[in-house]
């Protein structure tokens, strides 16, 4: 067995997205920062209204899937297709846009803290044109593995634990995503498997934590070098970050706003088909 350790650090950079929401972006923040098969991770996280208020109105996307992932906050999510779901403390919402969809999620508060992540998760050539689909996730239906010194919220994916296997609220996925949000203790310290060939990162967004002896930013995407396994160490106040890993797609990737393909003429016929009103037909 073999430990990951970080190989390139991202800090998220703060920019604004929708209709004015601040946001820190990390993977994401040029075309050139991604992580196969992730393409963006967005941090949320104000108890100013001004900074998130205005939300997300009515837009598009097609080629991909959305991960919305709230930890205090409350947003409604509504589409082209009738959905709608209201995402609350440790809810997920899960859209895949693929060949189109089109949606809005907007803020149901006027004040109080919003926070959380969106994370974009690129589909391959042969599923960018599937139908587009939402699945809204309660908390209390995210698995939560206790281990000494930590707890882990295993949103998507498979963890394999002193011979236990655990299954995420969502398996499978050619990309096998894996995403789990991990709450250690002060000075909890826990080892996960993280499989062979898969990109993966680590994101911390509150306390202190080292991975071996590298110690993660705050706010930064720290993608890791080859192995099967990590081993986090947290600091005297305790730490919460997200593991996210997947297999990678391997293409050629385009991308024109919420639209992200894998050639310059498909970008060219996802715009004909908004335009036209045929990107949902």
């Amino acid at each position: 067995m073999t430990l990951r350790s970080v190989k390139q650090t991202i800090p998220a950079l703060e920019t604004s997205d929708g209709a004015g929401v601040r946001i820190k972006r990390s993977l994401g923040q040029h075309q050139s920062v991604r992580m196969d098969p992730f393409l963006m991770l967005d941090e949320f996280g104000s108890a100013e209204a001004a900074d998130y208020i205005a939300g997300f109105p009515s837009h598009p996307h097609r080629g991909f899937e959305t991960v919305t992932y709230m930890i205090e906050g409350h947003m409604l999510h509504e589409d082209h297709l009738g959905n709608q779901g209201d995402l609350r403390n440790g809810g997920v919402q899960w859209m895949t846009a693929g060949r189109g969809i089109i949606h809005s999620e907007m803020p149901q508060q006027e004040q109080g803290v919003m926070r959380g992540f969106q994370l974009w998760l690129n589909l391959p050539a042969a599923e960018k044109m599937t139908d587009a689909g939402y699945r809204d996730i309660q908390p209390e239906d995210i698995p939560e593995i206790p281990i000494t010194g930590a707890r882990v919220k295993l949103i998507a994916g498979e963890l394999t634990l002193d011979g236990t296997r655990h299954q995420g609220a969502v398996t499978g996925g050619s990309t096998e995503p894996l995403y789990a949000d991990i709450h250690l203790d002060a000075e909890g310290q826990v080892t996960l498997p993280v499989a062979a060939g898969h990109n993966a990162m680590l994101y911390l967004y509150e306390g202190e934590a080292r991975l071996g002896d590298q110690a993660l930013r705050r706010s930064a995407a720290s993608v890791l070098g080859e192995g099967d396994r990590i081993t986090v160490t947290a600091g005297a106040s305790g730490a919460r970050l997200l593991l996210i890993a997947g297999k990678p797609i391997g293409e050629p990737i385009v991308q024109y706003g919420p639209f992200v393909m894998n050639t310059r003429e498909e970008i060219e016929q996802a715009l004909r088909d908004y335009r036209d009103g045929r990107l949902t037909a």
